[in-house]
């Protein structure tokens, strides 16, 4: 990938505000932009990226201040990762989801346990991993003196290959009680598969993990107390707020090939031989595709928004958060859950009806916005998305809480 040397932000000040941050990430987005085409044919490992989000400061943007994090909220998270996703979806996706495995110790943790988690984790500018997926129980978590042994696997880590620490999630064994817990990503019995190989999100390191043993102390299980789970009503935010993730790199992937398509449309595409019109720029029905694909853009963008102001209310005060406002919440961020897969996908298809045949060429790239779209948007059917905003509609129902989306 292209470089950028990391004296281009160590001599500027650091950015302070969200404005700042996000228009850090943008910087972020110009840099992966330059070859993001050539890296998702290539399919290689990201480490170059990684270090990139690192280098830029991203990586500890919910971090505590007092330990050189940025001190951010998640409306800015949010933001962040769709501008990262405008170049690269795939890198907006570990970025996102390199947020949520941070914040995962003070989703379910203690306070002694997330403030400590929080400041190595700003300190040392970790990134995240996770081989968690609540789905499937195929992680037994047995104890063994004053430890506990993960063995299993999962078939999805995304990002744990090129990350600093792992989240790791399994089953105490002979309970129904999950277990969350962050260990080294080199720790002794941790195997990442090469075995992710799909059409899209090519470069999430999303494939399988084996745990062989992978041994952590008692006092690291994520919100246990004498080996007991205290629960908060908290604990249940984690279902819409990864789905407040997903929302906003669909809508930068969507974003990103509307922005590539233009500058298609400007400097390569032709105009049609029976359309009157020698600029391609001129058709009106380019026109016309152009406004109507923004619009729903923006729509939904404007909406993603509203939609995390109201969970930070949820964020800045974990002990108030109630089953309605947690219930209120998850049924917004499904609507817009909803719109952003539609509008995506929408998006990411019909640029090439304003771009032309010679833009399906493999040197243009336009077809990575869609194979990343698609491919993350199956993540969850989004018809369930809205039943559960149709039956709060009719009947007040509220979602029930799972670890899983």
């Amino acid at each position: 990938m292209s470089t950028v040397t990391p004296t281009d932000w160590q001599t500027r000040p650091a950015p302070r505000t969200a404005e700042d941050w996000i228009a850090r990430a943008a910087e972020v987005a110009a840099v992966l932009a330059t070859d993001a085409a050539a890296r998702d044919k290539a399919g290689a490992t990201p480490y170059a990226e990684v270090q990139l989000l690192k280098d830029s400061g991203l990586v500890t943007l919910l971090g505590p201040t007092e330990h050189g994090g940025a001190g951010q909220d998640w409306p800015t998270a949010y933001r962040v990762v769709r501008e990262v996703a405008k170049a690269d979806g795939s890198i907006g996706q570990l970025l996102g989801y390199h947020y949520l495995w941070n914040w995962a110790a003070r989703l379910v943790g203690t306070r002694e346990q997330w403030e400590h988690v929080e400041a190595e984790a700003a300190r040392n500018r970790w990134f995240f991993g996770g081989a968690v997926n609540p789905r499937d129980q195929d992680v037994t978590v047995t104890e063994d003196g004053d430890d506990l042994l993960f063995t299993g696997r999962k078939s999805f880590s995304t990002g744990s290959k090129v990350s600093d620490v792992t989240v790791l999630e399994g089953v105490l064994e002979g309970t129904d009680q999950h277990v969350f817990a962050i260990v080294p990503s080199d720790s002794e019995g941790l195997t990442f598969h090469d075995d992710w190989d799909n059409i899209g999100q090519r470069l999430t390191e999303s494939g399988g993990v084996t745990l062989d043993g992978v041994r952590t102390p008692w006092s690291s299980a994520a919100g246990y107390v004498d080996r007991r789970f205290q629960p908060r009503t908290y604990n249940t935010l984690n279902v819409p707020t990864i789905q407040l993730v997903f929302v906003n790199f669909y809508l930068g992937i969507a974003a990103g090939a509307l922005e590539t398509a233009a500058t298609y449309t400007r400097e390569k595409a032709r105009s049609w031989l029976h359309g009157g019109h020698e600029r391609a720029v001129d058709e009106p029905y380019v026109i016309d595709t152009y406004g109507d694909l923004t619009a729903k853009l923006w729509a939904v963008e404007a909406l993603a928004d509203a939609v995390a102001a109201e969970g930070r209310k949820l964020h800045d005060d974990p002990d108030a958060v109630t089953e309605q406002t947690r219930g209120d919440f998850e049924v917004r961020v499904a609507a817009v859950k909803a719109r952003a897969t539609d509008v995506s996908l929408e998006i990411a298809s019909r640029v090439f009806e304003v771009t032309g045949a010679r833009s399906t060429a493999s040197a243009e790239g336009l077809d990575r916005f869609w194979r990343n779209v698609r491919t993350h948007t199956l993540h969850d059917p989004v018809a369930y998305k809205r039943r559960e905003v149709g039956r709060w509609v009719l009947e007040g129902e509220l979602p029930e809480p799972t670890w899983y989306s």
